[in-house]
């Protein structure tokens, strides 16, 4: 973890504050699978809706009622073929897309309300039986003699280089980290996707051929998007938001301040989750999705105490009405319209955190109240979101600090496409980061096969 490790001296900061074994069911899938049963039941609810308006929330544009008469008909590979030819993600969305807003907010039956036909789980259902069959559902098409860089092993990186090399193009993404995979290896709740299901499902997608993956290589470091337009034919940025924001407060470098998505990594890649280090009173500084996540996990790990802190009111929170009940059912307290305003600490470790009341203002705005609030806490989790990491991109058009893209994902830039968090108007999610993965893959291949 490095320089924000917890330390384990007498602050109520230790391990195995809950068993081993404990600890491995609390990490089990958030939401158990479907059976054969169940799925032929739940598909059934459907009514196949003509100009469905599922489809019309799904952001990468998957056929439900197509694939959920499939299950219907006991044709899982017609089912999962229909959602992975849209989304080559599918199995990772099924756990972690919020279907709450998507697809399921948009089910007739909530009209009637009713509950919604439960799409994620269905999708779930049909892709995990490819997936652990190992069904061949795509093949390469003839060699084009087209080389493309993908920059960014993860969703949107992967997605745009599958959907290439199914197209005949010879592929090679390059990764900043050691294992590839991106949000889904490193970002995601683990008890959202469990017994490694991130590579798996990335072995299952490689297994397309064509692309070949070039790991610990860093944009600006060893390599540089220059070179790569003189070497490639196009190039594709994935590359993510590659570092988080500051909470801007003295103290900030004390033991026991720690940047959530850092631990979130170290969360995952763990063998023994029993063998972290965990607070006994948690405060979590955010409103989004990592705040959730880092906060759950944190319960779930063992803290006794945990509470996020949003500067907002619940209903501009980014983390959706579901997740922040998911947080409280686990028993974390959110504290809302609260700004931070001073770290206490105790022999160069966080003891305390002080934060403003806040108010609303007509304009949108915020102001002190005049009053403040003081949260103990032995560890301090910094959820306030990530930034674009802008070297080796200045010849791009930059935008509030994101990467500017047309319709088709096209940067200022002739060869050069980019989706995912890195560009301007994305919402942060997977399924969002795999359409711009698929549409630049698309505009790509238009532009190198024009004319031939």
């Amino acid at each position: 973890m490095s320089d924000n490790k917890l330390i384990s001296d007498g602050v109520n900061v230790k391990s195995h504050r809950l068993s081993k074994k404990e600890i491995e069911n609390n990490f089990s899938d958030l939401h158990a699978p479907l059976s054969a049963v169940e799925a032929l039941i739940e598909s059934d609810r459907c009514y196949f809706c003509y100009d469905a308006p599922c489809t019309k929330a799904c952001p990468s544009d998957i056929d439900v009622p197509g694939f959920i008469q499939s299950i219907r008909s006991d044709n899982l590979t017609g089912a999962a073929e229909k959602i992975l030819s849209e989304n080559i993600f599918g199995g990772m969305c099924a756990r972690d897309c919020p279907t709450e807003e998507l697809c399921e907010q948009a089910c007739v039956r909530n009209d009637n309300e009713e509950k919604p036909v439960e799409i994620g789980l269905l999708q779930r259902y049909a892709t995990d039986s490819v997936l652990s069959s190992g069904v061949k559902l795509f093949s390469r098409k003839k060699e084009t003699g087209k080389s493309i860089a993908v920059v960014g092993a993860g969703p949107a990186g992967i997605s745009c280089a599958h959907r290439l090399a199914v197209l005949g193009h010879k592929i090679t993404v390059y990764d900043a980290q050691d294992k590839p995979g991106g949000l889904n290896e490193y970002g995601i709740a683990a008890y959202k996707s469990t017994n490694d299901f991130a590579q798996q499902e990335l072995q299952y997608i490689l297994d397309i051929g064509g692309i070949t993956i070039k790991t610990g290589m860093k944009l600006g470091n060893q390599i540089n998007l220059e070179d790569l337009q003189e070497q490639y034919d196009a190039v594709f940025l994935g590359c993510g938001l590659g570092t988080v924001n500051q909470l801007n407060l003295d103290n900030e470098n004390v033991s026991g301040v720690i940047d959530a998505v850092e631990y979130i990594e170290n969360l995952r890649q763990i063998d023994s989750k029993d063998e972290l280090m965990v607070g006994k009173n948690i405060v979590v500084v955010g409103g989004g999705m990592t705040a959730i996540d880092i906060a759950v996990q944190s319960k779930l790990l063992g803290a006794e105490q945990v509470t996020i802190a949003y500067r907002r009111g619940k209903n501009i929170m980014a983390a959706s009405e579901y997740e922040q009940l998911l947080a409280k059912k686990h028993d974390v307290q959110i504290q809302y319209n609260v700004s931070p305003k001073r770290l206490l600490s105790e022999n160069s470790h966080v003891t305390a955190m002080e934060f403003d009341v806040m108010q609303s203002q007509g304009d949108g705005g915020l102001k002190a109240s005049g009053e403040s609030i003081t949260l103990k806490a032995d560890v301090v989790f910094k959820a306030i979101g990530q930034k674009l990491v802008t070297e080796g991109l200045n010849s791009l058009e930059i935008i509030k600090g994101r990467i500017v893209v047309d319709e088709n994902r096209k940067t200022s830039l002739t060869k050069v496409w980019a989706g995912g968090d890195c560009i301007l108007d994305g919402n942060n999610l997977t399924v969002s980061a795999v359409q711009d993965g698929k549409l630049a893959a698309i505009s790509i291949n238009e532009t190198l096969t024009q004319g031939v």
